[in-house]
């Protein structure tokens, strides 16, 4: 006779059982409807896939167990199921190449749904064709304009020498969390001239943390769940950048503070939320990708003082040029070969950008491969990066 727990439990198996039965079915009805010369590889679990084991945690400076073991088994390229799709996974340079140099052509940028909602449907990373292009060129005018402008290098010697001097006060940093406030500082300070003591700045940091921890969490959208936090953070972001768009526009002062939304609010082919997503995807690369690269530099230089000697050499040696006071400017900053080179390298084994999202538009044929027309295709840029000379 069965125990009330026993019974209790019954339900449960009997969901298993049912779940296992689907899967097998699943498998056998997929592995006919599969073309033959798809690259070797595992679907994993139902729904799930094999993605909660793609996202497990590990260093930055390695391919991390998943890859290392499916490259290892099934060789750089192989199939998958990752983040709700049938999936390409490459770890192979020839063909990561191939991927990138056909744009548009043979491939698309698609990143999966869920990252929709929390990026807004007009993000560069989520549109293509002719609105991306409109969005990447005034993106791209905001770089090439400011990089080399004084007061922008001025800007960033000044804001780095306050955040350093606040260090003497402290008995510990942590020096990832003070990069990824020091470069959405500065990003806030030159798109929308607000300074890192305005109560705004604090306001849109606190958001922009919950929207990371959500952009590289599972896609549960369930109260109280990371990706639900962030998509909320996400319109609060927006909300608060709408509202310095409309004081701005009210202020009547001739667009004079002289930052990046004075450019785009006289461009008159852009609509509001398209300014707004510009901008919001200018605060999301500068604050992940540089702050991650700062940190990784660190990180390095910490374990090489083989390297960090000359770089400090370097340094000392411009500043040898200068009078007490006086800051630095764009041709100091092409004399830094030598940390040029130190930042190169950081990126090379610190991998900065794990992989990029991108979709077949048609069949293709690789090396003898079949990739198929609407699969997700996964080139993953730090493989090559990683993947030692034969020699």
């Amino acid at each position: 006779m069965l125990s009330g727990t026993m019974i209790g439990l019954l339900p449960i198996a009997l969901a298993l059982l049912s779940l296992a039965f689907v899967y097998f079915i699943l498998q056998l009805f997929l592995a006919k409807q599969e073309p033959t010369n798809l690259p070797h590889g595992s679907m994993g679990w139902p729904l799930f896939g094999e993605t909660i084991g793609y996202l497990k945690p590990h260093k930055s400076n390695s391919m991390g167990s998943f890859l290392e073991k499916h490259c290892s088994r099934y060789g750089k390229v192989f199939k998958s199921h990752l983040f709700g799709s049938p999936t390409i996974v490459s770890c192979d340079h020839e063909l990561n190449a191939f991927i990138l140099q056909n744009e548009e052509r043979l491939f698309q940028s698609s990143y999966p749904k869920p990252v929709h909602g929390i990026l807004g449907k007009l993000s560069m990373m989520l549109v293509s064709g002719e609105l991306h292009k409109k969005l990447r060129t005034v993106a791209v005018s905001f770089i090439s304009t400011n990089k080399s402008m004084p007061d922008f290098l001025h800007s960033i010697e000044k804001l780095s020498i306050s955040v350093i001097e606040s260090w003497s006060e402290r008995q510990e940093v942590v020096f990832f969390k003070e990069a990824k406030e020091f470069t959405l500082y500065l990003m806030l300070r030159h798109l929308l001239s607000i300074e890192p003591e305005e109560s705004v700045a604090s306001k849109i940091l606190e958001d922009f943390l919950t929207f990371m921890k959500g952009f590289v969490s599972l896609p549960l959208h369930v109260p109280g769940s990371p990706y639900a936090k962030a998509v909320k953070a996400r319109t609060r972001i927006s909300s608060t950048l709408k509202e310095i768009i409309k004081d701005r526009k009210r202020g009547n002062v001739g667009y004079a503070k002289g930052d990046f939304l004075d450019e785009i609010l006289v461009k008159g082919n852009l609509s509001d939320e398209e300014k707004v997503s510009v901008v919001l995807d200018l605060l999301l690369a500068g604050y992940e990708t540089t702050s991650a690269l700062l940190a990784i530099v660190v990180y390095f230089l910490g374990q090489a003082s083989h390297v960090l000697e000359p770089l400090k050499e370097e340094h000392q040696e411009i500043r040898k040029n200068k009078t007490d006071g006086e800051l630095l400017n764009w041709e100091d900053y092409k004399r830094m070969e030598f940390t040029s080179n130190v930042i190169s390298e950081a990126l090379r084994c610190g991998n900065v950008v794990k992989f990029v999202h991108r979709k077949a538009l048609q069949d293709i044929t690789f090396k003898g491969y079949l990739i198929p027309s609407g699969w997700k295709v996964l080139p993953v840029l730090t493989a090559a990066n990683l993947d030692p000379f034969p020699s």
